[in-house]
């Protein structure tokens, strides 16, 4: 089914499983998609940023897309973000004929002006083509294109394939706010929030109006647990589970490879992945760093355990 506003609850970034010589681990793409497929999320989100999607050719790419979207019944999004908009379109056309729900598309770090990025995504959603549905990515800290509320409501009114915003501003509690707001006025229709950076401020996000979490992160449980509670009314027990993982998922959330380096080592810790390695260019985990992870994770465990044994 193409995806629409209606989206809500987690869908995981996930990430792309190598061997160490660069190779795309296939057995570990598909393990990977089936563990997702149990954690119960509510679609999946393949070749975004830290899925090395840079790090692909367009065959790549496709290959990966095609064996997740051969293996899940769940929906799935595709990143088809690239320097030149046939490239985009090539692989949009592509993916979408092999059933994917639709597309994210991430800025250029040319923009600068608030024309030139609703310029870029009018131009973007011609080339795609009316039919394809996409995401919106807000990610400034990595792209250092900024959007404010207004200039995503400009994107969201021109353009009706827009059903989603990948939020990941910081700090972003006020443009969801915002956003929201718009929605209540008129102003703007209504798309679908999740929100990214790991979900490192989700438990305040859904509070402001986000509809869940479109992110990378080790423990996809937690998220979906979190949004659970959320929407039940249960604040208290949804920022107690949150809190419990936050030491770990604040040193996950470290910017660019180091903090890939690190779910792709706990991936590999739990079974997921076979390898941790990612493609040059990289960042390997030192000896002091996975002693660290070690500890938050044995942390995690610990408190885990009692909670358990609580309940």
């Amino acid at each position: 089914m193409p995806l629409t506003s209606d989206i809500r609850g987690v869908v995981p970034i996930a990430p792309t499983p190598f061997h160490p010589d660069g190779r795309i681990d296939e057995v570990s793409l598909d393990r990977m998609t089936d563990f997702f497929g149990a954690a119960a999320v509510d679609g999946l989100t393949i070749l975004g940023q830290l899925g090395e999607a840079g790090k692909l050719d367009h065959a790549e790419g496709l290959a990966v897309a095609k064996r997740v979207l051969g293996r899940t019944r769940l929906p799935v999004i595709v990143g088809v973000t690239a320097p030149g908009f046939a490239a985009m379109r090539a692989l949009a056309r592509e993916v979408m004929g092999l059933g994917a729900a639709g597309v994210m598309i991430a800025p250029p770090n040319t923009l600068r002006t608030d024309d030139q990025v609703v310029g870029y995504y009018r131009t973007a959603a011609e080339a795609i083509g009316p039919d394809v549905p996409f995401v919106l990515q807000d990610y400034p800290l990595t792209f250092s294109v900024q959007m404010t509320p207004g200039v995503i409501r400009r994107i969201v009114s021109e353009n009706p394939s827009c059903v989603m915003l990948k939020h990941e501003d910081w700090p972003g509690l006020e443009k969801i706010s915002a956003l929201r707001g718009f929605e209540r006025d008129g102003s703007m229709r209504h798309i679908s929030i999740l929100v990214g950076n790991g979900g490192l401020f989700l438990d305040f996000e859904t509070e402001r109006g986000a509809d869940g979490a479109n992110t990378g992160y080790a423990f996809p449980e937690m998220l979906v647990d979190v949004v659970r509670l959320g929407r039940a009314g249960e604040r208290d027990a949804a920022h107690d589970l949150f809190d419990a993982h936050l030491p770990y998922l604040r040193y996950e959330q470290q910017q660019g490879p180091l903090g890939l380096a690190v779910r792709k080592y706990v991936f590999m810790r739990r079974g997921i992945f076979s390898s941790d390695a990612q493609r040059k260019p990289s960042q390997a985990l030192t000896a002091q760093a996975k002693a660290e992870v070690e500890y938050l994770l044995a942390r995690l465990a610990r408190i885990d355990a009692r909670a358990r044994l609580a309940g």
